[in-house]
């Protein structure tokens, strides 16, 4: 990537792009400025020019939005998880819908233009509802930073204060800090390769406000863990505390050891009447509340009866399929994640739940298998990653044709390109989207299709 300094140039800003940004035009080349609102006028630095567009440093407003809003204490724009944080929340809430009909609009799906898109569910909280905290550990300028890196490069940004994260979770995060360096904790190091702490991650219980606590570490050493662990457990809603070991070879954050040092194996959290154990990589939306509004809403636009069969696919550790159990005959689960699968299941022996069984593997394979052992179903709901479905996937759904099918989506563009392909046979009735993340620009968006009659 081309960068280079110039001179600022005077953009006017006609929208925001689909990370936030502002989007202008100059010399009639797009020109992407975060930060940036529509209808304000801005001095830019054009920071990086490509063959196709423009990238540009906000250095100052000369006209102002009347959607702009002061960004509260803490907030550092810097870090990823603030794109819109500087714009009121009704209009970040028109933001997200918007996003769902430009995606329709791009890949036009069969009758896209009669599918109902519904306004984003707000937030009731839009700051302070992460539950969980995954800071990077760094020493910048001899001291110790733990927070998050700035998009796209390796710079951290060390963060006393985060105003979407909750407030238990980021306590926890600075003494736990404090007490990496009363231990003389080894702190890992990119560059030299030297082993140490990488990671902390603390994810609390909205139901409990129990707290994990898991220390990511490059090797499996650490001198002085045992005072460390110690110190850690005497913290306040603390009941676990494990360490994950990982390699700089590895490009995930978390490895594949896990091990506990202290306490219990899982903390606890709640939807409605059902009961979830989560193990420390166990997977769980990171806004509760927000979480029984997307389920509720997927759960009843699936309309389910008694004597159906429903897949649950990519299933994570079993929130959705646990939720419908009593509303259908029974529930397959699939789900890749071998730890995710086990949570399932100790998640059902939880909750009584008899008529649910999980599979390991990847959903385009193992549903095809359990179809030709004869399984047969009627209903279906899909999770899947930002990817969206495996083509494999979609020619299995239209071979199958379950009379009822959720897509719950976490990006509206593949959420569209997807239902392309779907829409030959399924009619898209409405798209819901409901807003799991304020301040940014993701969107978690619920789409309803329902079998075209011949």
């Amino acid at each position: 990537m081309q960068q280079q300094n110039y001179h600022p140039v005077i953009i006017t800003i006609k929208r925001l792009g689909i990370n936030g940004e502002g989007i202008g035009y100059y010399r009639k080349k797009i020109i992407f400025v975060p930060g940036a609102l529509p209808g304000e006028v801005a001095v830019v630095k054009i920071v990086n020019r490509q063959r196709n567009y423009l990238e540009g440093s906000l250095i100052r407003l000369k006209e102002v939005s009347p959607d702009r809003v002061a960004l509260p204490k803490g907030a550092n724009p810097k870090t990823g998880g603030l794109e819109l944080a500087h714009l009121n929340y009704a209009s970040q809430l028109k933001f997200k819908t918007g996003l769902i009909r430009e995606s329709l609009a791009k890949y036009r799906p069969r009758a896209y233009q009669k599918i109902k898109v519904q306004a984003t569910a707000p937030a009731d909280q839009p700051w302070h509802y992460r539950q969980k905290a995954q800071y990077q550990a760094e020493i910048l300028r001899g001291k110790l930073a733990l927070g998050l890196y700035e998009p796209g490069t390796r710079q951290l940004v060390d963060l006393p204060q985060m105003p979407t994260q909750g407030k238990l979770s980021q306590q926890l995060e600075r003494k736990i800090r404090d007490l990496l360096i009363k231990h003389k904790i080894n702190i890992a190091n990119q560059r030299t390769k030297k082993p140490g702490v990488k990671t902390v991650v603390v994810r609390t219980s909205a139901t409990t406000q129990e707290a994990q606590v898991t220390l990511i570490t490059v090797g499996d050493q650490l001198a002085h863990v045992s005072e460390l662990v110690k110190d850690i457990s005497q913290l306040p809603h603390v009941t676990g505390i494990f360490q994950n070991i990982t390699q700089w070879t590895n490009p995930q954050v978390w490895g594949n050891k896990t091990q506990k040092l202290w306490g219990q194996d899982f903390i606890t959290e709640k939807i409605h009447d059902r009961t979830f154990h989560l193990s420390p990589q166990a997977f769980f939306q990171l806004n509760p509340a927000q979480t029984v509004k997307l389920y509720d809403s997927a759960l009843q636009m699936l309309d389910l009866r008694p004597g159906q069969t429903l897949i649950d696919a990519y299933s994570g550790i079993g929130t959705l399929g646990i939720l419908a159990a009593s509303s259908v005959k029974q529930v397959i689960g699939i789900e890749t994640i071998p730890a995710a699968v086990a949570d399932a299941r100790k998640n059902c022996q939880l909750n009584h739940i008899r008529n649910a069984e999980y599979y390991q593997g990847a959903v385009e394979k193992v549903l095809p298998a359990l179809q030709a052992d004869g399984l047969k179903f009627d209903a279906l709901i899909v999770d899947p990653p930002r990817t969206g479905l495996a083509k494999s996937m979609i020619k299995t759904i239209l071979t199958a044709k379950p009379r009822t099918f959720v897509y719950i989506s976490c990006n509206p563009s593949t959420l569209a390109q997807d239902l392309v392909l779907l829409s030959e046979k399924y009619q898209v009735r409405v798209i819901k989207s409901v807003d799991m993340f304020p301040q940014t620009p993701r969107c978690e968006a619920i789409a309803k299709l329902v079998l075209r009659k011949k």
